[in-house]
């Protein structure tokens, strides 16, 4: 009785039950090897792909802004240059795997917390979110390669030669300015989904994101600069898209489950 007693409670303060919680904890100590692995196996498979990556970003015209001349400084330049990108492909395959986890075991997790049994239909929630989060990487490459991008790097250059500068970029900060907003992108638009899991599996109330929009919408803007290269501008960029998911997936939350 007490502890239903405060897990109500829990809820009705917005707070996430404890019980839910240790279990996910505990949960994720149980991945971290696993996890760990697929890190490293990805940075080593990822380290070739940025070769293949730098090349076809060189002949990349939408990358390469008319004026701007890139240039290699130092001769470690390239090969810390292919390490960032490895690490972002590990970082990208890391954050998927653990999505598809959580949807494949959520439910198992958070009823193990409190003790009763798990819904059926993982195989099916896992389909679907597997298919809802290539979607939204997707989604998040193309609005990066196809505006985010195009325009930061015409407005910057734009900016060096309208202060009189010669526009010449070190292929280091070219590269990296690029590979971090790609990441930022595919790993932000994955924000929604990762909130619609929550919901869906009683770790939070839909009604905890509603009343905290303002946090929510800070915390974007802050991953965002966290993920992306850290100007204002690129900030609000990679933050914005992800705030408006965010309410579309609220949203499509209620209208599918109007009794939660």
């Amino acid at each position: 009785m007490t502890g239903y007693l405060s897990e109500d409670v829990a809820r009705d303060a917005d707070i996430i039950p404890r019980a839910e919680m240790r279990s996910l904890i505990e949960h994720l100590k149980g991945r971290f090897r696993s996890f760990s692995a697929l890190f490293i196996v990805a940075l080593l498979i990822g380290y070739p792909l940025a070769e293949r990556m730098i090349s076809w970003a060189a002949n990349n015209a939408e990358w390469r802004p008319d004026g701007v001349s890139i240039v290699i400084i130092q001769p470690l330049e390239l090969i810390l240059l292919k390490l960032r990108i490895s690490v972002h492909i590990a970082l990208g395959a890391t954050m998927l795997a653990l999505i598809f986890d959580l949807a494949l075991n959520g439910r198992e997790i958070i009823a193990r917390g409190k003790r009763t049994t798990p819904d059926d239909g993982s195989v099916l929630r896992l389909a679907g979110v597997c298919l809802s989060s290539v979607a939204l990487a997707m989604m998040g490459l193309f609005y990066a390669n196809s505006i985010l991008i195009p325009f930061l790097l015409e407005y910057l250059a734009a900016d060096s030669i309208s202060s009189g500068l010669d526009a010449t970029w070190r292929i280091g900060s070219w590269l990296g300015f690029i590979v971090g907003l790609l990441t930022a992108s595919a790993i932000g638009f994955q924000v929604p989904l990762v909130a619609f899991m929550l919901i869906r599996s009683n770790l939070i109330l839909a009604e905890t994101i509603i009343r905290n929009r303002s946090v929510l919408w800070f915390s974007a803007l802050a991953i965002g600069a966290f993920l992306s290269p850290p100007d204002p501008l690129s900030m609000f960029l990679v933050g914005g898209p992800v705030v408006v998911l965010l309410e579309i997936a609220i949203i499509l939350e209620r209208v599918t489950n109007p009794s939660g």
